[in-house]
Formats: structure tokens, C-alpha cells, sequence
């Protein structure tokens, strides 16, 4: 078995310590060095090249996020940003998604090594994930226009309502699932979208406390706006809605209108949010007034939801291998049979339209 090779780059040493303790643990992972700063971990590159880089944002002689782009502008390398839950650091960790980076893990300022070994499953999963990144195709697109268990978790959070979708609407809405390289896809979608749009409901795995600014920051570069979910928030043209970190979302409806709910729940694919949990509840009560669209992203969640969308006849889409940083929801939704059409990244803004390409 092909091992994948981590370098860790982070100022503390009990978080070295622990990453390193964590990681060494899988068959499939060999972390072979640590550094405290980016200039050590140049010197270590030029010996050995990693498969996934573990990077700190905070650090002394060089902060990660030059760390970051000098990477990516010299040879493009899966990068998960280990950040602190502060706002400051929630901060900078948005700045090192724009730049390329691809998963986040978060650590507190107190009780570290407990989190860090708690959360043991998250780290190691983040890497796999990171190392079947393609990073070359995180690419920008210009805006051209002005399981068994596993459902019955979602079951129970989308609850046992009778109602179902309004046969005719007036209001179209668009619902999308996406995970890694998700960050980078959703700017460059929702960028190109006009102010005049159909309302949007996102999924995209992340951590609580980054959903806020992620949201914040796309709605400094969109057109439309953009905002993290609160409950009860409505569904409305020209507004991208994404779920908290943390908290499952659902559409729901009252009368002519959609709003969404923010619930706690177990996890569903291993994740909350789901993007299962938000296709499901979406095909129960909006039907064929929603557009399905899931993106690039490890594992399958929202796979099921999306053939769900489609058997209530909504149109669904899934992005196309060539440009996903990662094919594996939208790789998993076209084997179920849940897409039916498949495009590329800069296309599918005209599927959020409504539009052929």
C-alpha cells in the first residue's frame, strides 16, 4: 500500500506531538517530518516533497498564508489548515481557503491534546480527503454576466410531516451540496450569478465557526447576496443561504413560501450539516420547483438526496470530473443514477438559471 505522506508545519510543539500521535496511527498515513515555521519547512522540501501538508495560519518569521501561496504558485500541494476556533483565526483560515487550501481543521485555545485525540477521526479524514485533491483545478471563473443508519438519522431530523410540494410555484429554488474544493467552486458559481437569480440553499462541509465569514466574505464578491442560515430565514430570489457549521438545515414550506430550519441532529454521512438531510427535504416539499446540484467533494453524501430530487422531478446536475478537485459526491450521484446532466464548473451557474449551456 501506497503510504500518504504528511508534512506537518505548526509553531507548538504539543500540537506536532499530537498530530503526529494521531496520524502515524493509520496504515495509510506516514508523516515524514514536522516543522515550527514555513522556513524550516522549505528546508525539509527540498529533501522530500509531502502529499498533504498540515499548515498552521499563525506562525513566527513566515505566516502560513505566504507559506500557502508560495506552495501553490511553485508546485500546487494539498493543504489542510489546522486553525484556532477564534474569530481572528476563523478569519485568516478564510483567506488560506481562497488561496488554495482544502480542508480545515480547527483547534481550541485550551484542552488541545484531548480535542486533537477526540477529533482523531476528523484529522484523518481531512488528509485522505486532501490527498485525493487534484489542487490544479482550483480555477477561477470570471463572472460573465451583470447507509442503512445513515437515513434513519435523516429520517428522523427531516420528522414525520404530512405535507408535500406545492404543484405549482411561482418561486424556483436551487439547492447545492459540495464539500472539499467546495469553497473555491461556490465563489466561483455564485460570482457569476446575477442579482436577479433564484433563491439558493447550500450545503458545504465545514466547521462551526467558519460558515459565518465563508458566507460573509462570498457576499463581499457576489452580486447576490449571501449570508449563513438562521431558522426560519425565507428562501427568496437573489439570496444564497448557507447552513451553519454544525447545525442541519432543511427547507421547508408555509403556504406560497419556503423557509429554511436550522436543527441539531446526529450525523448523517458523517457529517452536520448534510447535504443529504437538505436534498431530502428539498425533494419532499419543493419537488420539481428545485434545481438538485451537487460539486466536488470526498464520500457520497447527498448522493441519495439528489435521486430523491429527481424521482420528485426536479432537474438535477452534477459537476463534471474534469474540473471537481476532489470526484467523489458527484462521482457517486452519477453511478446512482441521480444526475441527470453532468457539466463543467463554469457552466453550471447557467444550471442555476434555468438555462441550456
Amino acid at each position: 500500500m501506497k503510504k500518504i505522506k504528511v508534512l506537518l508545519v505548526d509553531d507548538s510543539a504539543v500540537v506536532r506531538q499530537v498530530l503526529q500521535a494521531v496520524l502515524d496511527q493509520e496504515p495509510d498515513i506516514h508523516v515524514i517530518g514536522a516543522a515550527s515555521d514555513p522556513i524550516f519547512a522549505m528546508e525539509k522540501l527540498t529533501r522530500e516533497w509531502p502529499d498533504v501538508i498540515v499548515l498552521d495560519v499563525e506562525m513566527p518569521r513566515m505566516d502560513g498564508i505566504t507559506f500557502l501561496k508560495k506552495i501553490m504558485a511553485e508546485h500546487p500541494t494539498p493543504v489542510v489548515i489546522c486553525s484556532t476556533l477564534t474569530e481572528k483565526g476563523a478569519e485568516t483560515t478564510m483567506q488560506a481557503l481562497a488561496a488554495g487550501a482544502v480542508e480545515i481543521i480547527t483547534k481550541p485555545k485550551v484542552g488541545l491534546k484531548s480535542f486533537l485525540q477526540e477529533s482523531s477521526n476528523d484529522l484523518v479524514g481531512a488528509v485522505r480527503a486532501a490527498a485525493q485533491a487534484n489542487v490544479r483545478r482550483q480555477v477561477r471563473v470570471a463572472a460573465p454576466l451583470p447507509q442503512v443508519a445513515e437515513k434513519l438519522n435523516a429520517d428522523a431530523i427531516l420528522s414525520a410531516s404530512t405535507a408535500h410540494s406545492m404543484a405549482q410555484t411561482t418561486e424556483r429554488i436551487v439547492a447545492i451540496g459540495t464539500s472539499t474544493g467546495g469553497t473555491q467552486a461556490l465563489e466561483a458559481v455564485l460570482t457569476a450569478l446575477p442579482r436577479v437569480c433564484p433563491g439558493i440553499v447550500i450545503v458545504q462541509h465545514m466547521p462551526e465557526k467558519f460558515t459565518a465569514l465563508f458566507a460573509s466574505r462570498l457576499n463581499g464578491l457576489c452580486q447576490i447576496e449571501v449570508r449563513e442560515a438562521k431558522n426560519n430565514d425565507r428562501v427568496i430570489p437573489g439570496l444564497a443561504l448557507i447552513a451553519p457549521g454544525g447545525k442541519h438545515m432543511l427547507l421547508k414550506r408555509s403556504g406560497a413560501y419556503y423557509h429554511v430550519e436550522v436543527v441539531d441532529g446526529p450525523l448523517v454521512n458523517r457529517h452536520r450539516p448534510s447535504v443529504d438531510v437538505l436534498f431530502r427535504s428539498v425533494a419532499k416539499f419543493a419537488g420539481k420547483n428545485a434545481t438538485g446540484i451537487i460539486m466536488t467533494g470526498m464520500g457520497d453524501d447527498g448522493a441519495r438526496g439528489l435521486k430523491e430530487m429527481l424521482d420528485a422531478g426536479a432537474p438535477t446536475v452534477a459537476q463534471d470530473e474534469a474540473t471537481c478537485v476532489v470526484f467523489g459526491m458527484p462521482k457517486e450521484a452519477i453511478k446512482m443514477g441521480a444526475a441527470k446532466k453532468v457539466v463543467p464548473l463554469h457552466e453550471m451557474h447557467w444550471a442555476i438559471l434555468g438555462k441550456s449551456t
